[in-house]
């Protein structure tokens, strides 16, 4: 297919399609649900599910050509999607955990790929009616509620003492080796891609992930803090990409703002 050459058009659409699918996440959360598990044991609810049937229903209907790969919905060989220009990559429902904790801290994530990069990136939290968005050279911009849509930047100057923001529910010992070699630190603990939001609303320094996470878990995120003007890199420094691999795990990465850092260092 020919270049999208207007992302900034696309964005209002896929907008409105994560908060119809915040609702239908919401009318299940204020309900008793039941919960099944997965192959590789994680949770699964009727919320993930009637989240990724309206996402995928409402992105094939604002670009029929365009492929569709979810969370729940990754049965595709690297053979058959290792050709796709451009797709959209999907988490219904990021924080599935903390959704059956009732904690709030819960989000839909939607990105556009294109040449294993994210161009497009919806963030969207159904209990706060919060939205994060961005595409590439638009800038990346925090809604809350009804109100206006404000634009968000990093922190580009990390203070003395960094805030670090980490998981509540996947605690490794790489990472509390890696915040050891970092030094003294604030630290604030919160669910799914929210994490990255904090970096790229410049409420938080540094996202060190040392543990296990999967494309469509950081897509969208990584492209609002890309566009806020921070970086999403592997350990080595070298910018976190999609579908290169059969593989859908992430490499352990670094989610900061302050670009004049060499955060990698406290990894070795």
């Amino acid at each position: 297919m020919g270049k999208i050459s207007d992302l900034n058009a696309l964005l209002n659409p896929v907008i409105a399609t994560c908060k119809i699918a915040g609702e239908k996440i919401l009318e299940i959360y204020e309900q008793d649900f039941a919960i099944d598990t997965k192959a590789d044991s994680s949770p699964l609810t009727a919320a993930d599910m009637a989240s990724h049937h309206c996402l995928v229903d409402g992105l094939n209907k604002l670009h029929p050509k365009l492929p569709v790969l979810s969370e729940e919905s990754a049965e595709i060989s690297y053979s058959e999607r290792k050709s796709w220009e451009y797709y959209w990559l999907i988490d219904p429902l990021d924080g599935t955990k903390e959704f059956i904790k009732r904690n709030g801290e819960f989000t839909v994530n939607v990105a556009l790929i294109h040449q294993n990069k994210p161009i497009i990136g919806v963030v969207y939290v159904p209990v706060l009616g919060n939205c994060y968005f961005a595409a590439d050279g638009c800038g990346a911009y925090k809604q809350s509620g009804l109100a206006a849509a404000k634009p968000i930047s990093v922190r580009r100057q990390a203070p003395d003492l960094v805030t670090v923001v980490g998981s509540r529910s996947h605690k490794t010992g790489d990472l509390a080796d890696y915040l050891t070699r970092l030094g003294e630190h604030n630290i604030k603990s919160i669910g799914s891609s929210l994490k990255f939001c904090l970096v790229a609303e410049g409420s938080a320094d540094l996202y060190p992930r040392m543990g296990p996470t999967c494309e469509w878990d950081t897509a969208a995120a990584q492209c609002i803090v890309e566009q806020a003007g921070g970086s999403v890199t592997e350990i080595n420094g070298t910018p976190l990409h999609y579908n290169t691999e059969e593989s859908y795990l992430n490499p352990f990465f670094i989610v900061f703002g302050d670009k004049s850092k060499d955060w990698s260092k406290f990894a070795n």
